[in-house]
């Protein structure tokens, strides 16, 4: 999905959206770097594996830290995951990347689940300001 987005859409979404391309860009370079350590071609893995760090390190500047503990922990989590991702490179270890591909499936699946509820919120704000505003509407014509 993220390889036919041109830089005119990627300006018109939002952060929380971003984000959420970054985790998918990131899993896909995961399970590239997993698929070409095991065809033993380790120079295009370490490039992958490169990318996903690089990846994780935007994820990790971007934290907004008004938001708490969570905000703390999330910078462990990714600062985890950096580090993995260097061990695995070192050692070419398709497993490593696998504990961090689960965890991070686990983060973006918890990120895209917050990005629906929100948009269910918004949509059922806007539904409620219309029948509110149609109601009002009636009346006054009246």
């Amino acid at each position: 999905m993220t390889a036919f987005l041109t830089k005119e859409a990627l300006h018109q979404k939002s952060s929380q959206e971003l984000t959420a391309l970054l985790y998918e860009a990131c899993i896909n370079n995961l399970e590239e770097a997993i698929t070409l350590i095991n065809n033993k071609d380790f120079l295009t893995a370490n490039e992958k594996m490169q990318k996903a760090g690089d990846i994780i390190h935007r994820l990790g500047a971007g934290i907004n830290y008004e938001a708490g503990i969570i905000a703390d922990q999330l910078e462990q989590v990714y600062n985890y995951i950096a580090d993995k991702i260097i061990e695995a490179n070192f050692k070419k270890d398709p497993s490593i990347l696998q504990e961090v591909m689960n965890l991070l499936l686990t983060i973006m699946s918890s990120w895209n689940e917050a990005m629906k509820m929100k948009r269910d919120m918004q949509a059922s704000t806007v539904k409620l300001k219309t029948r509110a505003y149609e109601t009002n509407s009636i009346y006054e014509k009246e």
